[in-house]
């Protein structure tokens, strides 16, 4: 139930939301990479992506989700959302 209305959410203001983490430097590089290499994050990038979702919650307050105890969990929706490869890995 939650996590279809964060899903809604994100999906909603998907255009809005890429287009803030595009202008973050190096954040959208961290979070398609284990899309891209297949490889899990670091303890320390995935600080580093908290703390660009914080900054970037400012701005967009459906981000907050991703700030909450257990947020990171959804960190790999996050990324699959936010991919704009036409064709995506299943």
């Amino acid at each position: 139930m939650l996590s279809g209305y964060i899903k809604r959410l994100i999906v909603k203001n998907r255009a809005f939301i890429l287009e803030e983490v595009l202008e973050a430097r190096g954040l959208m590089q961290l979070l398609m990479k284990p899309r891209n290499t297949g490889l899990p994050w670091t303890l320390d990038e995935k600080l580093r992506i908290k703390m660009h979702l914080f900054k970037l919650s400012r701005v967009v307050p459906a981000l907050i989700v991703f700030l909450l105890p257990f947020g990171s969990l959804l960190l790999p929706f996050l990324a699959e959302v936010l991919d704009r490869r036409k064709s995506r890995r299943e």
